[in-house]
Parts: structure tokens; C-alpha cells; sequence
């Protein structure tokens, strides 16, 4: 397994000012996991399907054929994509099209200080609540927050209330990244290897 750091940047695409991430995975990472680390990166629920686009080809969580895609669990990203400065695709949630670009900054990164092989180190700005509509709706969301006699302007308060990223206050330039990273951490506590599986039998 490669055991190498890359240092990735993943941001939104359409969307101005930018809202991106700068996060350290490892190359021998599996794309379902980078997904699990995507989400929390950026700040989304896992609410929606998803997929990858790597060259011409898709990857996607348990394809039922050959069209679908390929099945993301069984390929690591170092033996997919490794040259600094490519950019891959991200999509989630078919219904809203969040598409996201991902570049490799740094294909062999260090970083002596560090204790996590996964680990944000630089975001900018808030990530788009769920179901808010792809970029059109969230533009629309965030001019209703800031014009209190907009007809939507209560209803989108009340509603951003129930999400727990930003403590039921909504900041478009607000990023916590502190939280994030204990996110992470617990992710990566969560997800070690265990002696038996879920199943009764184990073979």
C-alpha cells in the first residue's frame, strides 16, 4: 500500500468567492473513504448519492452494471491519479449537482509536525446547506438571509436552525476548521480495522 501523503484542494465549482478545502489524505486512500473525508471537509451530511470522475471514468458507491460505474471500494486513489497538479471530479447529490474539483497540490507532502495522515489544514467560507437547490438556490438562500424583508428570510432562518455545522447560526465566511479536524479524528478512531465484523458468522 502507498503510504505517501497528498496534499489535495478541493473546492466548488461555480460559486464566487470560493469555497474550498486544503486537506492531507493518504495516496493509498480508497475512494469510498476519500468520500467519508470529503463530507466532513467540506461539511455535508452524506445525505445524497455521489460520484467520481477520474479520466473518462465514473466510480460510484455499489454499481448495479458496467454502465453505472466502477465500484469505489476496491480502488485507491494513489493508483488512480498521482501526478501534482491534476484535477479529478466530485459530484454530489444528482438532484442539486454540487460538482466539486479536486487537485493534487503536493503529491509527496510532509509534514513533521503532524499526528494524523488525515488532516485539514485551510478552508474558506461556510459549505451550501443540503437540499437548498444547487448554486442557483443557495445564492437565493443567502440573499434572503441578509434581507430580513425577504418573503423567505424567517422560513430559511427556522430551517438552517436544524443543521449542526454552525450551531444553528448561518455564516456564509465562517469555517471551523478546529471542528472539522476533531471530526476528522474521530472518523479515523471510528473506522480502524477490528478483530471480528458486524457479521454473526466470521470466516
Amino acid at each position: 500500500m502507498n503510504d505517501r501523503l497528498y496534499l489535495l484542494k478541493i473546492r466548488l465549482v461555480d460559486i464566487e468567492p470560493e469555497i474550498y478545502r486544503h486537506f492531507v489524505v493518504p495516496a493509498g486512500i480508497t475512494l469510498d473513504r476519500l468520500h467519508d473525508v470529503i463530507q466532513i471537509v467540506m461539511g455535508w451530511r452524506d445525505a445524497h448519492l455521489h460520484g467520481f470522475s477520474i479520466g473518462a471514468k465514473r466510480y460510484i458507491e455499489r454499481p448495479e452494471s458496467k454502465e453505472d460505474g466502477a465500484d469505489e471500494g476496491i480502488f485507491r486513489l494513489g493508483d488512480l491519479i498521482s501526478e501534482k497538479g491534476k484535477t479529478f471530479g466530485y459530484l454530489y447529490d444528482f438532484g442539486d449537482c454540487w460538482q466539486h474539483d479536486i487537485t493534487i497540490l503536493n503529491n509527496n507532502y510532509v509534514d513533521p509536525e503532524s499526528r494524523a495522515i488525515v488532516e485539514c489544514l485551510e478552508g474558506q467560507r461556510a459549505c451550501p446547506p443540503e437540499d437548498v437547490g444547487g448554486v442557483p438556490g443557495y445564492f437565493e438562500f443567502c440573499q434572503a438571509l441578509k434581507d430580513s424583508k425577504h418573503k423567505e428570510h424567517e422560513n430559511y432562518k427556522v430551517w438552517y436552525a436544524n443543521f449542526p455545522w454552525y450551531d444553528g447560526v448561518f455564516n456564509s465566511e465562517t469555517y471551523k476548521i478546529e471542528k472539522v479536524n476533531c471530526e476528522l479524528l474521530k472518523y479515523l478512531r471510528w473506522s480502524r480495522e477490528r478483530t471480528k465484523s458486524w457479521g454473526i458468522k466470521d470466516s
